[in-house]
């Protein structure tokens, strides 16, 4: 292989850190990464040690940047993506003063509940922000916390997992307008803080990061390069959030296009050149970059509810996906709401309960992981039109995620929909859209529709007629068991 200029995305996530690189053909060439755990100690605690997480981030650029110079390969900049929704607070030092608290934390859930019961309040900020009012939401986080949610110490600024992160990397403390529009903290029609969430949240911008374009670069610090063995001065693109960046990297950019995730959750979000969520605020509004914005919703509940009925059954997951496979669409007549994990597109409800619906005595464990399996397609299918409902039009879908090893998983998906699934496995997800979006700021990719246009399909499923009709005939009928479920649940 010759050797090229690379970009290296940094791609932040929950678990780990990857580092990807790629050339301008968005070819990924090498992947690194290093893990970390989530604390999940008390209840609903979901929460990372930030200093950690900026070794492994140290770590894993030093080994991909070793392997460019071990080929040849010349590094033009780097690039970060990260998993949307995190916080930490820094002391004046600039240093740590709490854990990084994830999307995942559901501690704030009172705080949401109370905002959410006063209807005008919640659909205005959910309208001014983009960012439903949810636990999720850095906005409601720091509602909790500023209120004495939970033990912290002397906190002198907020941001961003990333932001800490590139700060070491940079010595600036910004943000760019991507990861901060998932903050319920950002005003999506002026991409400045907005005054009345501040006030929900108990800070005051001068407390937050300066804002920047996704495309924004900034030198590499010294410490960094030399730990990593790369030059400083070394441009350093902010990038942005991993839902929208990982629109950019599966291809999804043009208009119609969706990416679609499945991994233990899962995700549909659409491109557009406007913010703006659906009149009953079931979607959320997240920039991308170049002026372009992802209108979706991600779901709580994807692959993990094949591992749930996995572990209920004692029962390898392979083999009960390929037993539900062989049963009829519509689970012979059996219906589950798969709110394992409450739900998050499109109710927005983290107390959410689950339930089967016309359970029979003839009903086994493969009709029961048919039955959740459909649910979840449903759930994606119900983002979908909550997405068409913004005027955003779907007719292609670019679906990505461990999920899609399962054939049944696929179909069901497809049938749901009612489209075709492209299958973009092959692509380096939200670490190679960091890397695109890098080579857009240096110059040397003239549009982010041009980038999206360079990432391949590996494979095509298509909807089995049969299920898309059963499926299709139900759907209206989630709502309301939803409205139901929902009473129950409180």
């Amino acid at each position: 292989m010759s050797s090229i200029p690379v970009v290296l995305g940094v791609d932040l996530g929950t678990t780990a850190t990857k580092v990807v690189a790629a050339g301008t053909d968005a070819r990924v060439l090498h992947t690194t990464e290093r893990g970390y755990p989530l604390r999940t100690d008390e209840a609903g605690e979901a929460t990372q040690d930030a200093a950690e997480v900026l070794r492994a981030a140290v770590e894993a650029l030093t080994e991909c940047a070793s392997w460019a110079r071990e080929q040849g390969h010349e590094v033009a900049g780097l690039s970060f993506s990260s998993a949307m929704h995190t916080l930490v607070g820094l002391d004046s030092r600039g240093e740590p003063a709490t854990r990084a608290f994830n999307w995942a934390d559901t501690r704030a859930s009172e705080v949401a509940a109370r905002l959410r019961s006063e209807p005008a309040t919640s659909s205005a900020l959910h309208r001014a922000t983009g960012t439903p009012v949810h636990t999720q939401s850095v906005m409601v986080k720091l509602a909790w916390l500023t209120s004495g949610g939970a033990e912290i110490g002397e906190v002198d600024r907020w941001c961003a997992l990333k932001d800490y992160v590139v700060s070491a990397f940079t010595g600036e403390f910004v943000t760019e307008h991507s990861l901060s529009s998932g903050s319920g903290l950002q005003d999506m029609h002026t991409l400045t803080w907005h005054e009345p969430a501040l006030q929900v949240a108990g800070i005051n911008a001068a407390q937050l990061p300066e804002l920047r374009e996704p495309t924004a670069s900034l030198p590499l610090g010294s410490q960094v390069a030399t730990a990593a063995g790369l030059p400083a001065g070394l441009p350093v693109v902010l990038g942005g959030g991993d839902g929208p960046l990982a629109n950019l990297g599966v291809g999804a950019v043009a208009p119609g296009v969706a990416a679609l995730s499945l991994g233990t959750s899962g995700a549909l979000r659409v491109t557009r050149d406007k913010p703006g969520v659906d009149e009953r605020c079931r979607t959320f509004s997240y920039a991308l970059a170049d002026g372009l914005w992802v209108i979706g919703g991600a779901v709580s509940n994807g692959g993990v509810v094949g591992q749930w009925a996995a572990e209920a059954f004692g029962v390898d997951v392979a083999e009960l996906l390929d037993e539900a496979a062989a049963v009829p669409p519509g689970a012979d007549g059996l219906m589950a709401l798969p709110y394992l994990l409450g739900e998050r597109a499109p109710w927005w409800e983290p107390g959410l309960t689950g339930a089967f619906l016309g359970l029979r005595r003839s009903h086994g464990r493969a009709e029961m992981t048919r039955a959740v399996i459909e649910g979840v397609a449903q759930q994606l299918a119900l983002v979908r039109d909550a997405v068409a409902d913004t005027g955003a039009e779907v007719h292609a879908v670019r679906a990505t995620g461990g999920g899609f090893r399962s054939r049944l998983w696929a179909e069901t998906i497809a049938s749901a929909l009612d489209m075709d699934l492209d299958l973009a496995e092959g692509s380096g997800g939200s670490g190679l859209g960091a890397v695109l979006l890098a080579w857009r700021a240096l110059g040397e990719i003239d549009s982010l529709a041009h980038a999206a246009e360079l990432v391949t399909v590996d494979a095509q499923v298509a909807p089995d007629p049969a299920a898309a009709e059963v499926l299709a005939h139900r759907r209206p009928l989630i709502d309301r068991l939803h409205q139901t479920l929902r009473d129950f649940s409180l």
